[in-house]
């Protein structure tokens, strides 16, 4: 599949060897990000992943660090199996939920989509978790613990098995009896009641309802509040609306001072691949990534109907990297050019569910000296066609190529693509987006550099709940805005200027 000799890069060292330079007891904890006092050879991604990455200026800030730590207390002390948990369970059960009755309140995650909207919807409700002063349970499905490590110490974050109402999950929807949205319209709970239903469903997925939005409501939050356990089911990173809340602003202030760190923080504080899925990804850092001089990661989706590869989009990918520079040109005219004095050699990582972009890109630099005399390798991991999100293997090795893209010096990404927004978040890049294309013709100018490395939240509300009438969400505050790649979405900047 790749057509530059390994021998060619001196990559065949362990794993320290690899990256000798850094010291791996330098800041293994990554500002404070992570707790000390785990087995590091039960997750070997959790303190060797700065092994791997060139240090990054963002800083978690003390107060983001002092909240972990709290909140790593309370899972602890509230987190599956401790009494506190088995007395709330106890009255999940009964069918009420009776305020003050327990001592801990939590929030469920119910596994739902692809695995990059899940990457991206777990973070948002644990960030909902910090705010709130929640436990954070995960419903584990069939593959999350093949995919990832505990992140927190002594207590797992799985929910477990034998949850009362776990049997239920899959049928949550929009038009559930138990949803938040549908309880409201229905008047079956109010501010009033003195008791409430055992649990509250939030649905907030793509086709949620305005009733199921009031949940972004400072009023309905103070309703919410009152309920032991919460069950979230969504396909979307909500962070940026809870921006837009009065109630949580201060907080969100003091724990991001920096506000377009805020998946690159909680991202790397909570998925550290398990050790099968790092395993797969070093091997393939060494064997194809570590020698080169510059990694270039292009992460290539598309959502037209067919099988691909379509010209236009590799017209596209060559116009945006070899326009903006990330990649030099090729002489198409000249067998060989002069060698350069200090020729570089440029990794360049593709993703993609098909094989064709990768083998035109190879092919170009493989036929073509470039005019810089730079070398170019072109690796792509894998190809499976199409998107198996229920398939443990597929995301392991999904899981993979977005840490890999993560571990890149600058990074291309497919607009509206989830896969992208994590591995921009985890590697803390701001990356050039590639427009999608309209009418299958390649869009002009080809791709633009996102305004933060944040991710896009694609379905957000547009509703003023002071005034309750419409609203543009993304003119409220100077750093929720638009996103670059969905007109209608919205994402958090730290600085905004006009594009």
């Amino acid at each position: 599949m790749d057509f530059i000799s390994m021998s060619e890069f001196n990559i065949f060292g362990s794993e320290v060897d690899v990256l000798q330079h850094v010291d791996i007891a330098e800041d293994k904890l990554l500002g404070g990000l992570l707790a000390d006092g785990f087995d590091e050879q039960s997750c070997l991604s959790r303190y060797r992943s700065i092994l791997y990455r060139k240090a990054l200026p963002y800083k978690p800030s003390p107060y983001l660090v002092s909240k972990l730590r709290k909140y790593e207390d309370l899972h602890k002390r509230c987190g599956p199996n401790t009494p506190s948990y088995n007395k709330a369970v106890e009255q999940l059960k009964s069918g009420s939920n009776v305020v003050g009755t327990t001592d801990c309140k939590y929030v469920v995650w119910v596994r739902y989509s692809g695995l990059g909207n899940r990457i991206l919807t777990l973070a948002s409700v644990f960030l909902y978790a910090l705010l709130t002063e929640r436990v954070l349970l995960v419903d584990q499905g069939n593959d999350m613990a093949s995919l990832f490590c505990e992140p927190f110490p002594e207590r797992s974050w799985f929910l477990p098995m034998n949850f009362p109402i776990a049997k239920m999950f899959n049928s949550f929807d929009q038009k559930s009896a138990e949803s938040y949205g549908n309880l409201l319209k229905n008047n079956m709970i109010k501010a009033s009641m003195g008791s409430l239903p055992s649990y509250v469903y939030l649905h907030l997925a793509h086709d949620y309802d305005d009733h199921d939005k009031l949940f972004f409501c400072d009023d309905d939050q103070a309703l919410l509040k009152r309920f032991t356990w919460l069950v979230v089911k969504t396909d979307n990173y909500f962070v940026p609306s809870l921006f837009l809340m009065p109630s949580f602003e201060d907080e969100l202030k003091k724990l991001f001072p920096n506000k377009e760190t805020i998946f690159h923080h909680l991202g790397r504080y909570l998925f550290h691949p398990s050790n099968h899925v790092w395993g797969i990804i070093t091997r393939y850092y060494k064997a194809y990534l570590a020698g080169a001089d510059e990694r270039v990661g292009i992460q290539v989706r598309i959502f037209d109907k067919g099988p691909g590869p379509y010209q236009y989009v590799k017209d596209q990918i060559s116009a945006c990297t070899i326009g903006e520079k990330l990649l030099p040109e090729v002489d198409t005219r000249r067998l060989a050019v002069n060698p350069s004095k200090n020729p570089k050699v440029k990794a360049v990582l593709m993703t993609s569910l098909v094989y064709g972009y990768y083998e035109n890109m190879k092919n170009i630099y493989w036929e073509h000296p470039t005019v810089t005399g730079d070398i170019i390798g072109v690796h792509q991991p894998s190809h499976e066609e199409q998107q198996r999100s229920e398939k443990p293997l597929h995301n392991m090795k999904a899981l993979a190529e977005m840490y890999l893209l993560s571990l890149t010096d600058v990074l291309v990404t497919s607009a509206w693509s989830t896969f992208g927004y994590v591995a921009q978040g985890l590697g803390g890049l701001k990356p050039w987006i590639l427009y999608k294309s309209e009418n299958q013709t390649t869009p002009n100018p080809p791709c633009q550099r996102a305004m933060s490395m944040e991710p896009c939240f694609h379905a957000p509300p547009f509703y003023d709940c002071k005034a309750k009438e419409g609203i543009d969400t993304g003119k409220v505050v100077p750093h929720v805005r638009h996103c670059e790649d969905i007109s209608w979405g919205l994402k958090v900047v730290d600085r905004y200027t006009e594009l």
